[in-house]
């Protein structure tokens, strides 16, 4: 959907080319979901390729959940959370499980640093800039009367400011090293920088608001109170030069909060919005050319 809105706006501009106020590039990026095709393409000089550096940048994102079906939203400064991750490895010694006392336990210490590292995003960490912090892989032991060598767990971390983003790499480390060493253990601890924080440039994003309400109607956005936990690299791009990513609902149900997430194998998209898309990216590149 992403890519046909895009060539939608690709040959609307094209018919109007002779009339363009100055150059558009189109960046039809691989990689959004994987390492981030942004970066790569930055680095490729997808900025440049106008033969100077672009002013502005926009971009989009369609949803199958949330808010219902041609609904444009998005927010000022911070949308999309920066995404990193944390793995570990907690190091002990292998023994049967009925002599414990003859080995190091790995198990019941990792399963501690999970609890832990909850504990210290609420009491560390100001609730009004929050982290988000999610064990979704813990693995470790071939049998229950065994205990094994080593116990692995993995982690994603979503945070809004690039003070917290530094924090939480900091303390996270020092908490899981920490403990393991209480426990006569070591750990192995890898905090891979991923994502940063998508930011929406102030004046851009009214901009493209105030177009939205000009070509669809007040009734077709909605300002979010708060970003999202969510990570995109288009946020890379932002980081660059100013704009603004806007996400837009292609909800196939009539009830959006019960609709199957973007991520989902369930999730259902209508692409009756496509024209909306490509007449938008459109819009905004010819306006943004004449200011």
């Amino acid at each position: 959907l992403h890519v046909a809105g895009l060539v939608g706006a690709a040959k609307v501009l094209s018919a109007l080319q002779a009339e363009l106020a100055g150059d558009v590039v189109f960046m039809f990026q691989p990689g959004e979901e994987t390492s981030g095709g942004a970066p790569i393409m930055i680095r490729e000089g997808v900025l440049e390729a106008a033969g100077r550096r672009a002013d502005a940048a926009y971009g989009l994102h369609v949803g199958s959940a949330g808010q219902p079906l041609g609904m444009w939203s998005s927010r000022p400064g911070s949308f999309m959370a920066a995404a990193d991750q944390l793995h570990v490895r907690v190091v002990g010694a292998g023994t049967h499980g009925s002599i414990p006392y003859r080995g190091k336990d790995p198990i019941p210490v990792a399963c501690e640093m999970v609890g832990a590292l909850q504990t210290m995003v609420t009491r560390q960490f100001d609730v009004f800039d929050p982290v988000v912090l999610t064990v979704g892989r813990i693995a470790g032991g071939t049998k229950e009367n065994i205990i094994p060598d080593d116990v692995f767990f993995d982690a994603t971390v979503r945070t809004f400011s690039e003070q917290t983003r530094t924090k939480i790499q900091r303390t996270s480390v020092q908490l899981i090293e920490s403990l393991a060493a209480a426990h006569g253990l070591t750990a192995e601890v890898n905090y891979h920088i991923g994502y940063p924080v998508t930011v929406n440039n102030p004046d851009e994003y009214q901009f493209a608001r105030d177009v939205i309400v000009d070509l669809f109607g007040p009734d077709r956005f909605r300002e979010r109170p708060h970003p999202r936990c969510g990570a995109e690299d288009m946020s890379y791009v932002l980081n660059e030069v100013p704009g603004v990513y806007l996400n837009l609902s292609a909800c196939a149900t009539p009830d959006p909060q019960a609709a199957a997430d973007n991520h989902s194998p369930l999730a259902h998209f209508d692409d009756s919005v496509l024209p909306d898309a490509a007449a938008l990216l459109a819009e905004l590149a010819v306006r943004r050319l004449t200011r």
